[in-house]
C-alpha cells in the first residue's frame, strides 16, 4: 500500500475483502440479520421493483445487477454483482439493512426512508435482488425504459421527435467528455 497508495482502480486483495464483510456483518445488527421480509412476492411487487431498481440503482449496480457501469467499476470498493452468491447468500434482512443504512466507507449510500419498518421500498427491492440471477432478456430492455437520462440525452430525444414531425432540426453540438 506504501508503493501504490489508495486507489480505487486497484482491486482489493483477499484479506481485505474478509475484512470488509466481517465488518458489514458486525455492523448489522442481530435482529435485522434474521428479519424476514414482510411484503410477499407477487408479479406486481417484482414488476414495480424493477422500475425502482432500474432508476434508482442501476446507475451503480447495471440493470443484471453486474456492477458493471462507468461508477460501479471505478468506486472502491468496486460494486458487486448482486447475481453472485457473496450477495445471494446474504437473508433478507441483511439485503434490507444494506439498501435502507447503507454501508459506511463504501460507495453503498443509505437509501431508505423512515423507520426501517416503514420502508416498503427497500423490502421490494430485497425481492428484486433475489430475481436477478434469473433475470431475463426481455427485462433487461424494458429497463431501459426507467434507467435515468442525460440532459444531452432528453434533449437528443427531443430533437428526434420533432424531426420525425417533421420539424427541420439540427444536429445536436458535440458532447464533451470528461
Amino acid at each position: 500500500m506504501f508503493s501504490t497508495g489508495f486507489s480505487a482502480k486497484e482491486e482489493p486483495g483477499a484479506l481485505e475483502i474478509m475484512m470488509a464483510r466481517q465488518a458489514r456483518h458486525l455492523a448489522i445488527p442481530l435482529s435485522q440479520r434474521s428479519a424476514t421480509n414482510p411484503i410477499p412476492a407477487s408479479p406486481a411487487i417484482l414488476q414495480e421493483a424493477m422500475q425502482h431498481f432500474a432508476d434508482h440503482c442501476a446507475t451503480c449496480h447495471a440493470n443484471d445487477g453486474s456492477g458493471k457501469t462507468a461508477i460501479g467499476k471505478n468506486v472502491y470498493p468496486k460494486a458487486p454483482d448482486l447475481r453472485l452468491a457473496d450477495t445471494q447468500s446474504l437473508s433478507d434482512g441483511e439485503l434490507f439493512f444494506v439498501i435502507h443504512n447503507g454501508v459506511r466507507f463504501t460507495g453503498m449510500p443509505a437509501w431508505g426512508k423512515g423507520k426501517p419498518e416503514e420502508d416498503q421500498d427497500s423490502w421490494k427491492l430485497v425481492h428484486f435482488i433475489r430475481h436477478l440471477p434469473t433475470i431475463t432478456a426481455d427485462e433487461l430492455e424494458e429497463m431501459k425504459r426507467y434507467n435515468p437520462k442525460t440532459e444531452r440525452e432528453r434533449e437528443e430525444e427531443a430533437a428526434f421527435k420533432r424531426f420525425l414531425g417533421g420539424e427541420d432540426v439540427a444536429p445536436p453540438a458535440p458532447a464533451h467528455h470528461h
